[in-house]
């Protein structure tokens, strides 16, 4: 059975001071570790003192991206050997506003991947269809095409380092929730999916995400399906009430 994983992508929000505040209140919240993996992805400036506040913690630290290149002339970007000195385990890869803000296609995607796995970081891999796509008919064409073309040359071993999140890009912080069942349509296929091509051992163990405006309201729900293993959450993770009670569901 895979360990639940709730995950806060804090995004473009929270100081130095603010995430470090977080942290404190968030551990004190649990004085005995909670029963599933807990991870705060801070923007980089407030990487490094969040890795000294959650040290000895049950939190992990995610990054939010990381460049494709070990090092170069690259100005503004971050490599994945500077987020693991920084104190990460884990990074956010593929992201839907990466993908539509930043024009990150699956090819770029696929070399990030292979990065973060080079430096022993743990990818949170994002798939999902934007609105149009669904309505067209086409969701399960879409994320079967991120799923072949971001794991292009991922090995067996590497996808029992992966966790995907699946996220429609019509429910990130719209609002809008994809149905339990609509949720579980999609988690399910990617289940079968990693099972067809890299067995299902890999696939059972595999721990896949659901994102999409997760609140405390709808978490209980979504996280009784069978092939939904914890959630990415957004808006709802940047009050530390709103996600210790998502954690506590």
């Amino acid at each position: 059975m895979v360990r639940p994983i709730i995950a806060g992508n804090w995004k473009m929000h929270k100081t130095v001071a603010e995430a470090i505040a977080f942290v404190a209140q968030l551990r004190s919240a649990f004085p005995t570790a909670p029963d599933r993996e807990v991870i705060v992805a801070p923007p980089f400036t407030a990487l490094g003192a969040a890795a000294e506040a959650v040290r000895g913690s049950f939190i992990r630290l995610s990054a939010q991206n990381l460049h494709e290149a070990e090092k170069g002339a690259y100005t503004g970007e971050i490599s994945g050997a500077m987020l693991r000195e920084a104190g990460c385990t884990h990074v956010i890869v593929g992201h839907s506003e990466r993908r539509t803000l930043f024009g990150e296609g699956n090819d770029r995607i696929n070399r990030k991947l292979l990065a973060a796995l080079g430096v022993g970081l743990r990818p949170i891999f994002c798939v999902g269809e934007s609105l149009g796509e669904r309505e067209a008919g086409r969701r399960e064409e879409v994320v079967a095409g991120q799923l072949k073309e971001g794991l292009n040359n991922l090995t067996a071993d590497d996808i029992g380092s992966l966790i995907i999140a699946y996220e429609p890009v019509w429910a990130i912080g719209t609002g809008k929730t994809a149905t339990p069942d609509q949720a579980e349509e999609v988690h399910r296929s990617i289940r079968e999916w990693i099972a067809r091509l890299y067995g299902p051992k890999r696939a059972a163990d595999l721990a896949i995400l659901y994102g999409g405006s997760v609140t405390p309201k709808n978490i209980a729900e979504l996280m009784a399906q069978p092939d939904i293993d914890g959630a990415l959450v957004g808006g709802a993770s940047l009050e530390v009430d709103s996600f210790v009670r998502i954690i506590g569901y």
